[in-house]
C-alpha cells in the first residue's frame, strides 16, 4: 500500500504533492552533499566521481522540478485573492535568485556529472555549491511558508474550461508544461 501511496505522489501533478517531491529531493540532496563533504580530502578519486555523478543528478533533477513543475503549478493555478496576489509577488520577488542558483548549479552539474574532472577544485567547487543550496532552500522555504499560512486556503484553483467559474483545488492539478519557465510571466534574461 505505501508503494501504491509513493506511485500516487511520484506522478502527482497537486501543488502540495509537488512541494512534497521538491522537500525530498531536497533531502537527499542535503544527505549527498554531506557524504561528499565528509570525503575530504579526495583522495578516493573513483568512490568521489561515483558519489559525485549521484549528487549532480538529483542536484539536476531537484532544480527542475522546481522549475518545470512547482513554480509553474504556482503561475498557473493561484487565485487573485489578495492572500494570493502576496504569493504570486513573493514569487516574482523572489524568482530572479531562485534562477540564479539554478544556473550555478546546472553550471556545477556540467563541470562534474559526466567527465571526469580533476577533484584539485571540488573542494572550493563544493563549498560554493553549498552556498547556493542553502540560498535556495531559504527562498523555496520563503515561498513554501507563504503558501502554507492558514490566509492561503482558497488560492489554488482546478484548471477551468474557459467561461466556467474556478474551482478550489482539493487537488489542485497542474498542467505540467515541457517548455523553459518564465514565472509568472516574467522573464528575468537569467537561466
Amino acid at each position: 500500500m505505501l508503494a501504491e501511496i509513493q506511485s500516487d505522489l511520484i506522478h502527482s501533478k497537486a501543488l502540495p504533492d509537488l512541494i512534497a517531491k521538491l522537500l525530498a529531493e531536497r533531502q537527499e540532496i542535503l544527505v549527498l552533499f554531506n557524504r561528499l563533504a565528509a570525503m575530504r580530502p579526495y583522495q578516493e578519486a573513483v568512490r568521489v566521481q561515483f558519489l559525485l555523478q549521484q549528487f549532480c543528478q538529483i542536484v539536476v533533477d531537484y532544480m527542475a522540478l522546481g522549475h518545470f513543475e512547482v513554480y509553474q503549478c504556482l503561475e498557473d493555478n493561484v487565485r487573485g485573492m489578495q492572500h494570493c496576489r502576496r504569493v504570486k509577488r513573493l514569487a516574482r520577488e523572489l524568482y530572479p535568485r531562485i534562477a540564479g542558483t539554478t544556473q550555478a548549479a546546472i553550471d556545477f552539474s556540467d563541470r562534474y556529472a559526466e567527465r571526469r574532472q580533476a577533484l584539485d577544485r571540488l573542494d572550493t567547487d563544493l563549498s560554493r555549491m553549498g552556498e547556493q543550496l542553502a540560498a535556495r532552500i531559504d527562498l523555496e522555504d520563503r515561498l513554501i511558508t507563504a503558501l502554507r499560512s492558514p490566509t492561503q486556503s482558497g488560492c489554488l484553483v482546478t484548471p477551468q474550461p474557459q467561461g466556467s467559474q474556478p474551482q478550489p483545488a482539493s487537488a489542485g492539478q497542474c498542467q505540467g508544461r515541457q517548455q523553459p519557465l518564465l514565472i509568472l510571466g516574467q522573464g528575468s534574461g537569467q537561466r
